[in-house]
């Protein structure tokens, strides 16, 4: 494939990418137009790279850290929620966010794209998901029957700035407590201390309303049944979690109907 052909197939999700980094059509517009002019300039930029897309997103990169183009935001993009969420985040974190959430890049391209090693990128990533955890905070049901595991994601969900609406052990406690007060986010597990079952329990809940789900689970394979809801998000056990920060991040990011706990004002 030619250097042109590689371009025009990467080049809508290279805006995609530019217009949830600076928050902007027209900035995001801005920048990929500059990293054209790059390519233009130097046409073999590309050329000695056996992952090109990963080359234009490095190159794409090094023109953001360097040229001062990314303005305000458009008055008529005043609708763009989850990407005025994403300008909140300090750029760097933002990119590596974007970059391994959005765009699907492996942590290895990743790190070639940032020029950073990959505990600097796992800490980007973290540090990201704890600023866009910060700015669409949400009520969480947590769905697990082990105890220690239960209070370490509560643990883990309230550093992250959530309310633990509840811990349910049981396919019933997890309706009750649904029923209760609507959550935001469900993290379920499958296997459930009664026998019951943690995937049916969310069924049962995606019945009334939608909701970002993530299944934490040591058996993955029980989702492969083309059955709702589908497995967006899969943290496999064991987990580490700072996986399930990012994870809880980029599903409220991503969820159409996350929304986002009212604030009530201090005395």
């Amino acid at each position: 494939m030619s250097t042109s052909q590689a371009v025009l197939q990467h080049l809508p999700y290279l805006r995609r990418y530019a217009r949830a980094l600076t928050g902007s059509q027209v900035s995001g517009d801005a920048y990929v137009a500059a990293t054209l002019e790059s390519l233009i300039a130097s046409p073999n930029i590309l050329d000695s790279s056996p992952n090109q897309r990963a080359a234009l997103y490095r190159l794409f990169t090094k023109i953001w850290n360097s040229v001062a183009i990314n303005g305000k935001a458009d008055a008529g993009e005043a609708n763009l929620v989850p990407e005025q969420h994403l300008s909140q985040i300090t750029p760097r974190p933002r990119q590596a966010f974007l970059l391994v959430a959005l765009e699907g890049f492996s942590e290895d391209d990743a790190t070639l794209i940032l020029d950073c090693d990959l505990p600097t990128l796992r800490g980007l990533v973290e540090e990201s998901g704890r600023e866009l955890a910060a700015e669409i905070a949400t009520d969480v049901l947590i769905i697990e029957d082990e105890t220690f595991i239960a209070m370490d994601i509560e643990a883990l969900v309230e550093s992250l700035g959530h309310k633990v609406i509840g811990i349910a052990r049981t396919h019933t406690e997890a309706i009750a407590l649904a029923r209760q007060k609507r959550p935001g986010l469900i993290l379920a597990d499958i296997q459930l201390a009664d026998g019951s079952s943690g995937l049916d329990a969310v069924n049962e809940l995606l019945g009334s309303f939608e909701v970002p789900v993530i299944f934490i689970t040591a058996y993955p394979e029980r989702f492969l049944t083309g059955q709702r809801p589908e497995p967006a998000f899969l943290i496999a056990k064991p987990f580490q979690l700072a996986v399930v920060s990012a994870v809880a991040s980029q599903a409220l990011f991503f969820g159409r109907n996350a929304r986002q706990r009212e604030r009530q004002p201090t005395a």
